[in-house]
């Protein structure tokens, strides 16, 4: 049996995700997860991280201590894959190591303008693949990488239709805010023209290390949680909503966030914001897409109005069939013809 090391950001279940989707076609895979901006970031580290002047020096001494946990697990077992997500806070020189005697890909879960310390692991790896696709024009520029477009997917043991399919909300929506103004303004707009309804916004809104004030004094604490949750909750608000909104990041040019795909493998209605990609994903309208804020209150208000309790047939058969880690992960396999050999074993 092959065996695959991944390595990737500790997020709430990528990993595990990736990892599930290796074991499904037949890999033992093991998973070493990092913490950002400092490993490990537990309460102590974090607090002195966020009070220190020198944050770079504390990044980089956490990266330090990451990789030398990755070295030793690497010259244990052996791995014939090494499969990073992001890796920005490997340092190259293990990736190096590693490229010896394995093969390396790297797949790049988000944007490069985000996490630029993406770029300095690629050069040790067989194939490279981004999930916006401006960002391969980027790295052919900035780093000489023919990088692949390879989209984000559900993971479809988390998210899933179920059974009882009764709509307890009106509006949901999951994501980070507080770093997006273009998610504040919009949101703000939601809660404005449809504050009389049942809304439930997941995702933290006010900081409390920003402004504790702030964060004292925040309205409408029965719409904005003001934390993440896990995949299982958000499955079943998904389940639950008659409506769920998707708003990109701003950084995001032509590709998607999970939570288009998310979205649709729990059958929910989505309503999303448009960019060529998603056009492209969706082209028999199954998801609402949305070029203007207006347009996205509108497509609110018409599903508001006229709601159905039944789950989105077309939204969901098209993601539970094309759009799984699985499918990505046989993606990955065939570009580094490591695809035959597995199933022919």
């Amino acid at each position: 049996m092959k065996r695959v090391l991944i390595i990737g950001p500790n997020f709430f279940y990528f990993n595990d995700s990736i990892a599930n989707a290796f074991r499904r076609l037949g890999w033992e895979a093991k998973v070493c997860a990092y913490d950002n901006p400092v490993h490990p970031y537990g309460f102590y580290n974090k607090v002195v991280y966020k009070l220190s002047r020198k944050r770079e020096a504390l990044r980089e001494k956490g990266h330090g201590i990451f990789s030398d946990h990755v070295r030793n697990v690497y010259e244990t077992y052996r791995p014939d894959l090494v499969f990073i997500v992001n890796g920005d806070a490997l340092l190259p020189s293990v990736t190096e190591m590693m490229s010896v005697n394995s093969v390396v890909a790297v797949w790049m879960f988000d944007s490069v303008s985000r996490y630029p310390l993406m770029k300095r692991n690629l050069p040790y790896a067989s194939a490279v693949f981004c999930y916006e696709c401006s960002d391969m024009e980027v790295l052919r520029k900035e780093c000489g990488v023919n990088a692949s477009f390879l989209p984000q997917a559900a993971d479809t043991g988390l998210y899933r239709r179920l059974p009882d399919e009764r709509k307890l909300y009106d509006i949901v929506f999951a994501g980070d805010i507080w770093q997006s103004e273009k998610r504040q303004r919009i949101l703000g707009k939601v809660v404005e023209r449809f504050g009389d309804r049942k809304i439930l916004i997941w995702g933290v809104y006010k900081p409390w290390y920003k402004s504790l004030w702030k964060w004292i004094t925040r309205e409408r604490r029965d719409v904005y949680m003001n934390r993440s949750t896990s995949p299982d909750v958000l499955n079943l608000c998904y389940n639950r909503a008659k409506v769920v909104l998707n708003i990109h990041n701003e950084q995001q040019v032509y590709g998607a966030n999970p939570k288009v795909y998310e979205i649709s493998a729990s059958g929910a209605y989505q309503i999303c914001d448009s960019n060529p990609y998603i056009d492209g994903l969706f082209p028999n309208g199954e998801v609402a897409l949305y070029h203007t804020d207006e347009e996205c209150l509108e497509l609110i208000e018409r599903r508001l109005t006229a709601p159905s309790d039944e789950y989105d047939a077309a939204a969901y058969e098209l993601i539970a069939n094309e759009h799984t880690f699985e499918k990505r992960i046989e993606t990955v396999l065939r570009s580094l013809d490591m695809w035959n050999e597995i199933s022919e074993s």
